[in-house]
């Protein structure tokens, strides 16, 4: 999906969504190869400009998206899932975090947080890496943005960015990590352990 269409069409339901005009929302796609930058993204950690640069108005620095990273883009009301308490961001972020890792386990993969270190990480062949990335903005109580699993994507397309900033690890992918589970399989696995049904 072509990125500038589908985070118009995202801003519009997520304001949907907040009106109560239609049902919460969970988008799976796939873009073109692309990197985005989040409110946090610092100039210097923009290495090369391969592919085209879009200022996403999400939380974090640069990332990358492209062919073979299934993209899961959540629009869900906090308010009324939290109410009567305030919106719960953290735990919000809690949930996005441990929806992957369920996801990951259904394919052998022991996906784990990292304190101070935002997506989910591996320990493989001796190192660390990050399989999948989010990053969210809340706006009138309703979430956007979302989560990136990279299931098979071409992993030299992260090399024009510090993705996340973070320069001290790599990233992997499933299929890198010995997985070869297609891309539908990922999706029914997302599905069955989405936590917004």
């Amino acid at each position: 999906m072509p990125y500038l269409e589908t985070l118009d069409a995202m801003e519009r339901t997520a304001e949907a969504v907040a009106a109560g005009e239609v049902e919460e929302q969970c988008w799976l796609l796939e873009h073109p190869p692309l990197y985005t930058a989040g409110t946090s993204a610092k100039a210097h950690d923009m290495l090369q400009t391969s592919f085209p640069v879009y200022d996403a108005g999400r939380g974090g620095q640069y990332t990358y998206h492209g062919p073979g990273q299934r993209v899961v883009y959540v629009m869900v009301n906090l308010k009324t899932r939290y109410a009567p308490a305030v919106p719960d961001v953290r735990h919000f972020v809690q949930t996005l975090e441990q929806w992957l890792i369920d996801t990951l386990a259904v394919f052998g993969v022991h996906g784990e947080r990292r304190e101070g270190r935002i997506g989910i990480w591996v320990v493989h062949d001796g190192r660390e890496d990050k399989v999948a990335a989010l990053g969210i903005k809340i706006r009138k109580g309703v979430s956007f943005h979302g989560i990136s699993l990279n299931v098979d994507p071409d992993l030299e397309h992260f090399g024009g960015i510090v993705p996340c900033g973070i320069r001290e690890y790599g990233v992997t992918s499933l299929h890198q990590l010995g997985c070869d589970g297609a891309m539908h399989e990922v999706d029914a696995a997302l599905i069955a352990h989405c936590p917004f049904l």
